[in-house]
C-alpha cells in the first residue's frame, strides 16, 4: 500500500532462533505496564508513546527487530525509524500473541 512503511516480518520461531543465536536485539514497543505484566525473555522496552529512533539502545551490530502485543504498534514504530532515516525494518509479525500462540516463553510480573 502506497505511503505504508516497509516492514521485513520475522515469525514467531525465527524471532526465538535469532535470540538464541544472539543475532538481534529485540525492542518490546508497548507501554511499561504491559512490559512488567508479561514479555518476551530478553526484549528491551522502548515505548511507541516516547519512541525516538535516535535514542534506541546499541544494537552491538545485531539487528533491531521490533515487537509489540499483535503487530500494529511495532509496524508503527518501523514507519517512525524510516522518517528518522533509520535502517530499522524488521518486527515480529502478530506480536507477542503470536508468540505466545507458538507456545514459546515469557516472562512475567517485575522479575
Amino acid at each position: 500500500m502506497f505511503g505504508a512503511p516497509k516492514t521485513t516480518d520475522l515469525t514467531p520461531s525465527q524471532v526465538k532462533a535469532a535470540l538464541d543465536a544472539q543475532e538481534i536485539l529485540l525492542i518490546d514497543v508497548r507501554e511499561p505496564a504491559e512490559f512488567a505484566e508479561e514479555r518476551i525473555p530478553g526484549a528491551q522496552n522502548v515505548p511507541l508513546s516516547t519512541f525516538d529512533p535516535a535514542a534506541l539502545p546499541d544494537a552491538g551490530g545485531k539487528t533491531i527487530v521490533l515487537q509489540c502485543a499483535g503487530g500494529k504498534r511495532s509496524a508503527m514504530a518501523v514507519g517512525k525509524c524510516q522518517e528518522a532515516n533509520q535502517v530499522i525494518q524488521t518486527h515480529l509479525a502478530g506480536g507477542l500473541m503470536a508468540w505466545k500462540a507458538a507456545g514459546l516463553p515469557t516472562v512475567t510480573g517485575r522479575s
